[in-house]
């Protein structure tokens, strides 16, 4: 086991990928501590852990943690993922995605510093590229174009500003688009798979931007935590990978494997045609692979489809009304 004797904090551990991330990690031998306020995560996501060895769970607002926190006492890693996502949400409230996003990632790298923690991995976004030539790699220009995608970058700044000056050993993976169970089922109007899902439960039709032929480099969040205990593990440091599965999906692929009727709504501005990780360096580095098939996937979550029975059910009335001030700004902006 990788992870034998090893100590890892989780941030954000409750939720979607973080979730996954404690699995694999426990699943290896880990000792896994949780940092989750559980806005956007659920503690039944991680309940199984609680008799794993060394398992600790801190319902706690990473921003309230300080230098010398007894939590990360004999830390190997730590792995941050905690924070808030969604484009509309951000652009409503900006100052609260800059406090979390950015400032909450400067109290978890003051911890891990004092702690002399072996390698902080941040979880980036490929947001930061904004409407990006595909596909795309890690030295692609950074034009975030909503205060999400700005907040998470700034983040990812910090985080190696902190590898520069106090010599902490960071690595970022920016995510593209991670999907799979445990998802977040409540909150704004957000990511495909969620609206689909509470739709398809609903026996209501899938609402498809634009004509659904954009298309999407989907990867299961466990393949996506997979390579963040690489990234721990590696020996290198002060890099950054793209992650995606390296072959984008067409939202019209999507609905074909969750099966159901359609009703197309309003493309969207800031939204690429296209994301597409060139995965060439995350592969040649870390030896990371995809492991599990859009195709698999998508059968893993149908199976686990009364999980998204409580999340909320758009249509296209709703999804336009809760749209609108994300066409006001971005279309101006354009």
């Amino acid at each position: 086991m990788s992870g034998k004797g090893k100590t890892a904090i989780v941030t954000g551990g409750a939720g979607f990928i973080g979730s996954h991330m404690v699995d694999v990690l426990v699943d290896n031998g880990y000792r896994v501590r949780v940092i989750d306020n559980l806005v956007g995560g659920r503690e039944a996501n991680i309940a199984h852990h609680k008799s794993s060895p060394g398992f600790e769970f801190a319902e706690s607002d990473i921003r309230s943690y300080q230098p010398g926190n007894k939590l990360f006492e004999g830390v190997d890693y730590v792995i941050h993922f905690a924070g808030i996502g969604d484009i509309v949400p951000s652009i409503e409230h900006p100052m609260e995605y800059m406090s979390a996003n950015v400032q909450g990632t400067v109290h978890m790298l003051e911890c891990s510093r004092h702690a002399g923690v072996k390698k902080f991995v941040y979880a980036a976004s490929s947001s930061c590229y904004g409407l990006a030539s595909v596909p795309t790699r890690e030295d692609h220009p950074i034009t975030p174009e909503y205060p999400y995608a700005l907040s998470k970058y700034q983040g990812e700044q910090a985080a190696f500003h902190w590898h520069k000056v106090y010599h902490l050993p960071v690595n970022s993976i920016r995510i593209f688009n991670a999907y799979g169970t445990r998802s977040r089922t409540s909150g704004a109007y957000g990511a495909v798979f969620g609206v689909f899902l509470k739709q398809k439960l609903a026996g209501k039709p899938f609402t498809v931007v634009g004509d659904g032929s954009q298309r999407r480099d989907f990867l299961f969040a466990r393949d996506v935590a997979e390579a963040f205990r690489l990234a721990a593990e590696t020996g290198k440091t002060g890099e950054v990978w793209n992650l995606g599965a390296g072959n984008p999906q067409s939202v019209n692929r999507l609905v074909e494997l969750l099966g159901g009727e359609v009703t197309y709504i309003p493309k969207r501005p800031g939204e690429p045609d296209c994301t597409w990780a060139d995965i060439a360096k995350i592969q040649r580095d870390l030896g990371w692979k995809q492991q599990i098939t859009f195709e698999d996937g998508v059968r893993r979550i149908l199976d686990q489809i009364d999980y998204w029975r409580d999340a909320p059910l758009w249509d296209p009335a709703s999804i336009a009304k809760a749209t609108e001030v994300w066409f006001k700004s971005l279309s101006a902006a354009s």
